[in-house]
């Protein structure tokens, strides 16, 4: 059983019981073109309490709106009756609904044509809006006025930009002037749902396309105007031959992958956001003086006004931080070396440093030493159990104090390097580098 033979027999069940039931929206789009739906949705004539009550497995997510989640044969599908909406008030969800009778006025209510289009399981297509010529002519256009469109619900206008990148489509003139128009209103919609949008753009294999139209919509200035910052600012060209800021950061953008990590893409984003604020023209060359740390808390920034988790923005903040440590890798003692390892999801930091390289000078002989010292260290050598400890420190008569924390550091230290392999050869070194014993 797969998710499509799971909602085909909701349709034949619905329809057994005398609605009108098909395939709606992103699925039947994903299999016109032969990619393969993540899920399946049902638009049916029947009201939600009917839906609730001929599946034994329901969960009622948005009865008012018309919204039944059904559970068939293992699998989730949304079932939604077919509806008009009224007036949005909140730029979101409509403030009511009506149901509607047929499939005609349930579609116009849609987003884009190319989402537009019903089937009729197994292939027969039901097209009330154009949506398969926009789809063989990759257009994305809204269905009906477009203004209307993005009035209702304000997040589509990001989710206009990201079919475009995803597809590879052109957002069609009007519906592309209607966003212009109305980005600035773009803020009505929650930072969550925003933030959401924004990682999807991210992590499907077409960034740069995405954060291009976002520029020319005028999205971009709305919902991350640091990032907006980043074009005109220059760089020193025997380091960053490709031009300035914004130029550089779409060359990282263009090299993640699709299912990229959504912390990596974010520190892709944002690793040298805090180089406008830090520009210098200096006699030499240009400088960036401090822009790591000034990148932190403007990052920082955005991750909390985003509503980012904790752990994410930990992450995406230690990206940005450490990014500029790759340039002492060769010159690291062992000790410093293991410790930059030990850095939370460490293949993410190699990660950015290698497109960060390919997308300026080209150099990857960092990266490749950096790679190979991690690849070739054992865990067990970058965090070995610790040979001295507080307890061996106040075991062997040191009174606990401010110098404990440079003891236990120096024997880390030596332990990395190899220098120290016993317990005694630490407390030893303890003793003669701090010239102190254990009585003192």
């Amino acid at each position: 059983m797969t998710a499509e033979e799971a909602a085909a027999g909701i349709v034949e069940r619905l329809r057994a019981a005398g609605h009108q039931a098909y395939f709606a929206g992103g699925c039947v789009r994903d299999k016109l073109m032969g990619r393969t739906p993540k899920d399946f949705d049902v638009a049916t004539s029947a009201h939600p309490d009917v839906v609730l009550q001929m599946f034994p497995r329901t969960f009622s997510v948005g009865a008012h709106f018309g919204v039944v989640l059904v559970e068939h044969d293992g699998f989730v599908t949304e079932v939604a009756t077919f509806r008009s909406d009224g007036s949005y008030s909140d730029g979101r969800h409509p403030d009511a609904v009506q149901f509607a009778e047929t499939p005609q006025q349930d579609v116009l209510r849609r987003d884009f044509t190319i989402n537009g289009m019903l089937l009729d399981p197994p292939a027969q297509v039901l097209d009330f809006v154009g949506g398969r010529a926009d789809l063989a002519a990759g257009i994305i256009r809204a269905i009906g006025e477009p203004s209307r469109r993005f009035a209702e619900d304000k997040l589509r206008m990001l989710r206009a930009v990201r079919f475009a990148a995803r597809f590879g489509f052109v957002i069609e003139p009007v519906t592309e002037a209607a966003i212009r128009q109305l980005a600035v209103q773009i803020a009505q919609v929650s930072r969550e749902r925003i933030r959401d949008e924004l990682t999807r753009m991210l992590t499907e294999g077409h960034a740069r396309r995405a954060f291009e139209l976002l520029d020319s919509t005028g999205l971009l200035a709305e919902v991350l105007p640091e990032i907006e910052r980043l074009k005109g600012v220059e760089q020193p060209p025997e380091y960053h031959p490709e031009g300035d800021v914004w130029i550089h950061t779409l060359l990282l953008l263009e090299k993640l992958p699709e299912g990229a990590e959504p912390t990596l893409a974010w520190g892709a984003l944002l690793h040298d956001v805090g180089k406008p604020a830090t520009f210098q023209r200096a006699p030499d060359r240009i400088r960036f003086n401090g822009h790591v740390e000034v990148g932190v808390k403007i990052a920082e920034a955005i991750c909390r006004r985003l509503r980012f988790s904790n752990d994410d923005t930990a992450q995406i903040l230690l990206l940005v931080e450490n990014h500029m440590r790759f340039g002492d890798v060769e010159k690291m003692k062992d000790s410093t070396l293991k410790r930059f390892f030990r850095l939370p999801r460490f293949e993410e930091h190699l990660a950015l440093h290698r497109m960060d390289c390919l997308s300026s000078h080209g150099d990857l002989r960092l990266y490749d030493f950096a790679r190979t010292r991690y690849e070739a260290t054992p865990e067990e050598q970058v965090r070995p159990s610790l040979l001295v400890t507080g307890r061996d420190l106040i075991a062997a008569g040191y009174r606990p104090g401010p110098r404990f924390k440079e003891m236990l550091a120096a024997a880390e230290d030596a332990q990395l390097e190899g220098r120290i392999t016993s317990r005694e050869e630490g407390l030893a070194l303890v003793s003669k580098q701090f010239k102190t014993l254990p009585q003192d």
